[in-house]
This record gives C-alpha cells, sequence and structure tokens, in this order.
C-alpha cells in the first residue's frame, strides 16, 4: 500500500491558498478515481484507491500545517506503512510557480509542515514532491503563502497539480527514482 499525503490546512478559509497545494494535489487524484473523502480517527481525511492494481491511501491532515506528523506518524503505524511507500506534496517558495521537483530525501528547508512530519518519522529520507508557488518580491512570507493564487497563476497551478497527480500516479507503477528521472 502506498500512502501519499498532501500537506495543507484545513478549512474554507485555506482552500484555494498557495499552502495547500498538497491538498490540491490529493484532491485531484480523489476527483479522478472518484473516491470520497473520510474523515479519521488521526484527525484527517482519507481517501482510498486502487491504481494499477496497487491500494493507495489519500490523506489530508486537519492538524494544521504546522503538526502535519501528529497525523501521518499514527496513519502510518495503523496501517504498517514502509518510509519507502510514503510521498509527500507540498508547496515550495523556491521554486517557480508551476514547477514541480520530485526527491527521494531533504531537509524541511524551512516549510514548517515538512520540519513536523521529519521530526515525527524522525528520518528525512521519504519520497516527496515539491510544487513551486514562487516566493512573494515583498512583505511577508506568511500572507503571500496563506494567500490565494493569483488570477494569471492559475494556469500555472493547475498544470503543476495535475502533473504532480500524474508524477503519483506512475509512482505506484514504477520506482521512484524513475519517476524523478521523468518529471524532474
Amino acid at each position: 500500500m502506498k500512502m501519499i499525503v498532501g500537506l495543507g490546512n484545513p478549512g474554507k478559509k485555506y482552500e484555494r491558498t498557495r499552502h495547500n497545494a498538497g491538498f490540491m494535489v490529493v484532491d485531484e487524484l480523489s476527483y479522478r478515481f472518484q473516491t470520497p473523502w473520510k474523515s479519521t480517527k488521526f484527525n484527517g481525511m482519507t481517501s482510498s484507491l486502487i491504481i494499477g492494481g496497487e491500494k493507495v491511501l489519500l490523506v489530508k491532515p486537519l492538524t494544521f500545517m504546522n503538526a502535519s506528523g501528529e497525523c501521518v506518524k499514527p496513519l502510518m503505524d495503523y496501517y504498517d506503512i514502509a518510509i519507502d511507500d510514503l510521498i509527500v506534496v507540498y508547496d515550495d517558495l523556491d521554486l517557480p510557480i508551476g514547477k514541480i521537483r520530485l526527491r527521494q530525501k531533504g531537509s524541511a528547508g524551512g516549510h514548517n509542515g515538512m520540519r513536523s512530519l521529519i521530526a515525527h518519522l524522525k528520518t528525512q529520507e521519504f519520497n516527496r514532491i515539491r510544487v513551486g508557488i514562487d516566493r512573494p518580491e515583498r512583505g511577508e512570507i506568511i500572507h503571500y503563502v496563506l494567500g490565494d493564487f493569483a488570477k494569471a497563476e492559475q494556469p500555472e497551478i493547475i498544470d503543476a497539480i495535475k502533473k504532480s497527480a500524474d508524477a503519483i500516479e506512475d509512482a505506484t507503477k514504477l520506482p521512484f527514482l524513475d519517476v524523478m528521472n521523468r518529471y524532474n
């Protein structure tokens, strides 16, 4: 079984914000496969689907971004998910808007959701897909990431969400390194 975690913040207020790019990707997969979201006892939402014969559990932590690990680690333990079968999707300020980057390991890079995951999982070595949201020219980062995408940015972010979902589908059939080489 694979576990795909999209990072974001719960609630209507944050639904279309830059910081919710991870939620948007798992929502795209849920939409493609017409699978409903269900609440869990681990403070998250899950959706189960089959891709190419592989069972996949989509996860949206409801702990808010900075405490994502509090949902993910107990779910991994409950479903006995190996670290190699985890893929985390999240927004990245250091990539241009619409660009995606796949990695097998790395630091949190200043991302509090990733910092929480790394602390709870006790490793930096897990698969991830970073979705570029760009960095603001000026102003506070917090207002930027919690702001909605501009109308002009919509085509690029929609494309990145679809490419990320395609990469996840491929990762259920191919080794993650092969998928990295295809999408990076």
